[in-house]
């Protein structure tokens, strides 16, 4: 089998979650078997072609990323065209038997591709437009990702979405019967949340040995609910007055954050980190006593996972795919936008060492359920049970 997957992000060039899950589901598949080829973006600093991990990765270079949404979507779509004339380069060596894109940003030329050799389209949504922004998706660029997303999802072969809370939210805001949609969970390796050698050392930067340490990881946009987390911080301070909290990402709401942070008075006592790499990021999870994950929009819900597995307790908000990932039994919920809630259960976590080594114990053997080689298994069948079937062809574009 010949598959050829798309995706605006693959590491080293990492955005979010996105990246990491289309290399692990990679390289889970060449492992089966499976001749992959990963059509990316890249910069000057990346070879066009490289095989990594057994991959096959193909990057098309592009100028950086504007910050600016409109000219972001303009962007988007020049990358697409880079993208269409790559991939026909590969299909002149040998058609892709499968094609597989992951989002609305690699939508035209996924669908382009499959149509030149009427291979099947799959399409995974980590997430839509319409839940990051609460369904306000009548203006425009909002409304043009919207309506992407929407055209994407009709026109493929398959629809993958990574839970259950997935399925329901595209069946719902795309009109499309909840069957033809398959749920595959994103997955964790906790090989790969490997630390730094002296943990002591880097918990010192940010608290005292008897302080207790939060963490809040993810991009900060307003959908992750980092707001609600900062609103919660001053009660727990003055009740419990040996806190200290981190703030580790970036995004448009960064600025935001930093300055209610001030408001609240928490300048003292907590860090942002801006945007930090992976061992930042898996030495945070080992050294934090807490992981809050207050999203107001989660689709899945990836640093849920990783802090689980790296033995780290969580407190989630009771929404979208943490309510499949994280069981009462592997963690503490609240209610979605409440802040009141949010501290209670703070407080609980915090002061209760017996509940969070209950917690430690149930989270790790949880995250078993999320095996790559699993995933990979229920991906590679979903290719077989396609070719094995007789589909109508996709129009040329």
């Amino acid at each position: 089998m010949r598959l050829l997957i798309l995706t605006w992000e693959y590491p080293p060039i990492v955005e979010g979650g996105l990246a990491r899950h289309v290399r692990k589901l990679a390289e889970a598949l060449d492992r089966r078997g499976v001749e992959v080829h990963v059509l990316t973006r890249g910069d000057s600093a990346l070879p066009e072609t490289a095989v990594q991990n057994g991959v096959t990765v193909h990057r098309v270079p592009e100028p950086g990323k504007p910050g600016d949404l409109d000219r972001f979507v303009a962007w988007i779509e020049h990358m697409n065209d880079d993208m269409i004339a790559a991939g026909r380069e590969l299909q002149h060596e040998a058609p892709f038997d499968i094609v597989h894109g992951h989002d609305w940003l690699v939508a035209r030329a996924g669908r382009a591709l499959a149509a030149d050799t009427g291979a099947p389209w799959i399409v995974t949504v980590h997430a839509t437009e319409h839940g990051r922004h609460q369904g306000w998706v009548e203006s425009y660029p909002q409304s043009h990702i919207h309506g992407v997303e929407k055209w994407m999802v009709h026109e493929a072969t398959r629809v993958i979405a990574c839970s259950h809370y997935m399925q329901e939210h595209c069946s719902d805001i795309f009109d499309m019967p909840p069957t033809s949609i398959d749920v595959i969970p994103n997955g964790i390796d906790p090989a790969d949340l490997a630390p730094v050698d002296d943990l002591d050392t880097y918990r010192a930067q940010f608290a005292a040995p008897d302080e207790q340490l939060v963490i809040l990881a993810g991009r900060l946009v307003y959908e992750k609910g980092f707001q609600l987390a900062l609103e919660a911080m001053p009660r727990i301070i003055e009740d419990l007055g040996n806190v200290r909290f981190v703030v580790a990402g970036s995004g448009t709401h960064e600025n935001e954050l930093k300055d209610q942070a001030k408001a609240l008075g928490l300048e003292d006592h907590g860090t942002f980190l801006g945007w930090v790499d992976d061992l930042q990021l898996h030495s945070l999870y080992a050294v934090a006593d807490l992981c809050v994950i207050p999203s107001i929009y989660e689709p899945f819900g990836l640093v849920a996972l990783e802090a689980m597995a790296s033995g780290c307790v969580c407190i989630v908000a009771d929404t979208g795919g943490l309510r499949e990932i994280v069981p009462e039994s592997a963690g503490l919920r609240f209610t979605a936008r409440d802040p009141i809630a949010l501290g209670l259960a703070m407080e609980r976590a915090l002061t209760d060492d017996a509940l969070r080594a209950t917690l430690k114990d149930e989270a790790r053997e949880h995250v078993r359920r999320f095996d790559w080689d699993e995933i990979a298994d229920h991906t590679q069948a979903l290719y077989t049970g396609l070719l094995g079937s007789s589909l109508p062809q996709l129009d040329e574009v």
